[in-house]
């Protein structure tokens, strides 16, 4: 396989000013890379965008385990890519597929141990960028879903919530509750087997926060076992008022934050603890401790429901990394369902 002499890849160009927009981002010409000695050359085929990316540009929250990115320096974050060259010690052979964190790039240079070779594990490589090992770490062990539980995932119409709602159907759970700000994404949740989806349009004001509450008791009036919740603010408070004695929580993400251009690194949630407390609620983050035996467990499982159709990866695929800075606009402003992936040519 040739290289060409230049290889693009996207940029912080500037630090963003609230919400990130493509502007943000520029996509530049550089040199080749080069392996060297021990490394691996790899042509990226897929990376994902994500939201959590928008945390990273520029300064980081405090114990972020990621580094921040300054201007002028490369974005990075989970990619599939095809070997070109490697060391004839790695195991490694041109044309094999590897997961590794360089996306954001057209070519890139790693050691051999940073690698993951793909193998047939799943119908489609891409799919090894879902994020549904998130979803099924917190839902097995963070905040295990029991037979018959009511389990709310908020911000369901994302690339963790719509994996999520499924994985809860197929551990157990008897109702599925879901949460997006759109009602033409909240009939696809329906579609992938949500039994009701709480639309939180954006709103100013308490009556919000008051309307979303009111739909939740509505949607669940004894209440709900398990909360999987990537949003915060007043949903996942609403939620935590809403829980049943025993029930369990694990909190992924703070998208209501992350979204909205505040600001800051904290997101606090307003919690009255007494009944929680009384009820034996148990609420923890879902962090990375234990992340690696969930994707172990995940993707035989993932592979399996995907040959026999009992799961789907809901997913856009935007064309070229030309269009990788819109993309990423596009999806922080919510205009996308599910994954959104990068594909390289």
């Amino acid at each position: 396989m040739s290289v060409p002499e230049t290889v693009r890849e996207v940029r912080l160009a500037r630090l963003p000013q609230g919400r990130p927009v493509a502007a943000d981002l520029a996509v530049v010409e550089t040199p080749a890379p080069e392996p060297g000695a021990g490394r691996v050359l790899l042509r990226n085929r897929w990376f994902v965008l994500f939201p959590g990316l928008a945390t990273l540009l520029g300064d980081t929250p405090p114990g972020t385990p990621f580094p921040g990115i300054g201007p002028g320096e490369t974005l990075f974050g989970p990619a599939v890519g095809e070997v070109v060259e490697a060391p004839a010690d790695s195991g490694l052979r041109p044309g094999d597929l590897v997961a590794h964190v360089q996306g954001w790039r057209e070519y890139a240079v790693a050691d051999p141990a940073a690698l993951t070779p793909l193998g047939g594990r799943l119908p489609d490589p891409a799919a090894h960028l879902s994020p549904g090992a998130v979803g099924y770490g917190a839902l097995t062990r963070t905040a295990p879903v029991r037979p018959g539980d009511t389990v709310l995932v908020t911000g369901a119409a994302g690339a963790v919530g719509t994996l999520a709602g499924q994985t809860a159907r197929l551990l157990g759970a008897g109702t599925v509750l879901g949460t997006t700000g759109s009602p033409a994404k909240a009939e696809r949740l329906r579609e992938l087997g949500y039994d009701a989806v709480l639309v939180d349009e954006r709103t100013p004001g308490p009556e919000r926060a008051e309307r979303f509450a009111r739909q939740l008791a509505e949607a669940a009036p004894d209440g709900i076992d398990v909360l999987l919740d990537t949003v915060g603010g007043h949903q996942a408070e609403a939620a935590l008022a809403a829980a049943r004695p025993g029930a369990r929580a694990a909190l992924i993400g703070v998208l209501s934050h992350q979204l909205d251009g505040t600001p800051g690194s904290s997101a606090p949630l307003r919690l009255d603890a007494f009944p929680l407390i009384l009820k034996g609620v148990r609420l923890a983050g879902y962090a990375n401790d234990g992340h690696a035996a969930a994707e172990a467990e995940w993707l035989p499982r993932f592979g399996a429901w995907l040959r026999t159709g009992a799961i789907t990866f809901p997913h856009t695929r935007i064309t070229g990394l030309d269009r990788a800075p819109q993309a990423f606009q596009e999806m922080i402003e919510g205009r996308y369902f599910g994954a959104v992936l990068v594909e390289l040519g």
